[in-house]
């Protein structure tokens, strides 16, 4: 019998004991696989990290420092921060777009104030209060709405700057492009919030003239060969979209093998949504709807992403194929009741590559369904196989784990046909060995929830020697992935 050592000399002739440690067997069930989330955005001048440098954020106060106060990387890494303060969290911000273009909202105040009362102003869903008097005029009432937007403890924090003249309020967005024309400006969101008697109305214009975002690909290049298994951006425009999914695609090649997915979101009606959804078709990336029939999330899609993409990373991690449904997507506000979608819309939108969510008793917003856009395979048809974000954090969990007890068995193994008569304790593999470390992998997901059908497993399995390359093993599996219990359904046939 001849054992392979790893460290000890065969010719050793001084006086001693050896013992060398080797860990290669250490790890009998699935380790733990890590989780990095990336926030992309765009930052502010004021910010002292410049732009496309990958940095990791500790708290929401070091990305104000990072990438300016009031920006939208300050604002998407908070919302993470507190929908998932575990998950290790990067960010790598974009400057504004050449030639970008800011988006304008505008307050006009109508009427005189015949009562004294409160108006409720809400920028981004954080509620601003303006005191009216007893007959206050109009331009009176929208220097008040100024003057407590600027006096307001989180205005610096806001992502608009404010300023009024002739009785005309404007807020203009700290950052340019598209992003700020989702921006959630409006008055009196709460169902008992009334204008003081007199004042007749105070309509919100976004003008929408946000334009020219930066180019993502910017971001893409910074993210070098760094596995980011959770990855938020703010924008929903086709070449965005289309240049993250590339980079998705070559990532979670077999030579690549660094998986990630990719949360956004989006404002707009049933059809906005649907035509949005339908334009993509990417397994790698998941729309969540703001929207609603009526009107919108008083939460920008930029800072729902962010939420989405938090709780995410935090519950996969643990369980990457439980179902994610009815978990609460803290931070974010519920479009007001009359305006929310309907289930007959949400079914139809999560038929069209959005993601959906939904509010609860006590309006708290709850997922519903996290779903990609994967909608059909190469020759256009309908195909199911990637429609769930579960689907997709197993499919990486398992081939993680494969790969990770391959080389933590086999590091420095000779290989040889099965049959081999070797020695026991040679640092030697077989098809056949590796088929039952294989199969004990499994058994370890099994226990674990995460696959079932182990007769089928091993009927399926194949482990053989390359017949090109007499250094190379090939290996098929095809685990049957949990499923998740989403529908109840029955018939209650009553007797009288």
């Amino acid at each position: 019998m001849s054992i392979s050592f790893n460290s000890i000399s065969a010719d050793i002739r001084t006086f001693g004991q050896f013992i060398e440690i080797d860990n290669s067997r250490a790890v009998q069930g699935t380790p733990a696989q890590p989780h990095v989330a990336l926030v992309i955005g765009q930052g502010l001048a004021a910010g002292t990290v410049a732009e496309a440098v990958p940095t990791l954020i500790g708290s929401a106060d070091a990305a104000e420092g990072f990438w300016g106060v009031g920006s939208m990387m300050a604002a998407m890494c908070s919302a993470f921060k507190k929908a998932n303060p575990s998950t290790e969290l990067w960010g790598i911000s974009l400057d504004d777009g050449g030639g970008g273009v800011d988006n304008t909202f505008t307050l006009i105040p109508a009427g005189t104030a015949t009562a004294a009362g409160e108006i409720g102003i809400y920028i981004n869903g954080v509620r601003v209060a303006v005191a009216i008097a007893d007959g206050d005029a109009n331009t009176v009432v929208s220097a008040s709405i100024d003057t407590a937007i600027t006096a307001h403890p989180e205005y610096s924090r806001m992502p608009i700057t404010s300023g009024e003249a002739a009785g005309t309020v404007t807020l203009t967005t700290k950052n340019a492009g598209t992003v700020g024309n989702g921006i959630d400006v409006r008055v009196n969101y709460q169902p008992n919030e009334k204008l003081p008697a007199g004042i007749t109305a105070i309509p919100v214009v976004n003008t929408g003239t946000g334009a020219t975002d930066p180019v993502l690909a910017t971001a893409i290049t910074a993210m070098g060969d760094v596995q980011y298994h959770t990855i938020v951006i703010p924008f929903t425009d086709a070449t965005s979209l289309a240049a993250i999914e590339a980079e998705l695609l070559t990532r979670w090649g077999p030579m690549e093998q660094k998986e990630g997915q990719v949360f956004t979101a989006a404002l707009g009606t049933q059809s906005t949504l649907t035509s949005l959804g339908n334009t993509r078709n990417s397994q790698f990336l998941t729309i969540m709807s703001t929207g609603g029939a009526g009107g919108n999330s008083p939460t920008a899609p930029y800072l729902a992403a962010a939420i989405v993409g938090g709780i995410s990373a935090a519950q996969t991690q643990n369980d990457p194929a439980r179902p994610l449904q009815t978990l609460p997507l803290t931070g974010m506000l519920p479009p007001a009741e009359a305006d929310r979608f309907t289930r007959t819309e949400r079914n139809t939108l999560l038929t069209d590559g959005i993601a959906t969510n939904y509010v609860d008793g006590g309006g708290v917003v709850r997922i519903e369904r996290i779903i990609t856009t994967y909608q059909t395979n190469p020759l256009s048809v309908s195909d199911p196989s990637y429609l769930d974000i579960t689907t997709m954090r197993t499919l990486s969990r398992l081939r993680f784990d494969v790969r990770t007890r391959i080389a933590l068995r086999y590091p420095r193994h000779k290989l040889a046909s099965d049959g081999t008569l070797f020695d026991p304790g040679q640092a030697v593999v077989t098809p056949s060995s590796i088929r039952a470390e294989l199969i004990s992998l499994f058994r370890s997901w099994e226990g674990l929830g995460l696959v079932e059908g182990g007769v089928q497993f091993k009927e399926d399995l194949i482990v053989e020697r390359n017949a090109s390359d007499v250094n190379r093993v090939d290996m098929r599996m095809s685990p049957d992935l949990m499923n998740q219990f989403r529908v109840f359904a029955g018939q209650l046939q009553f007797l009288l």
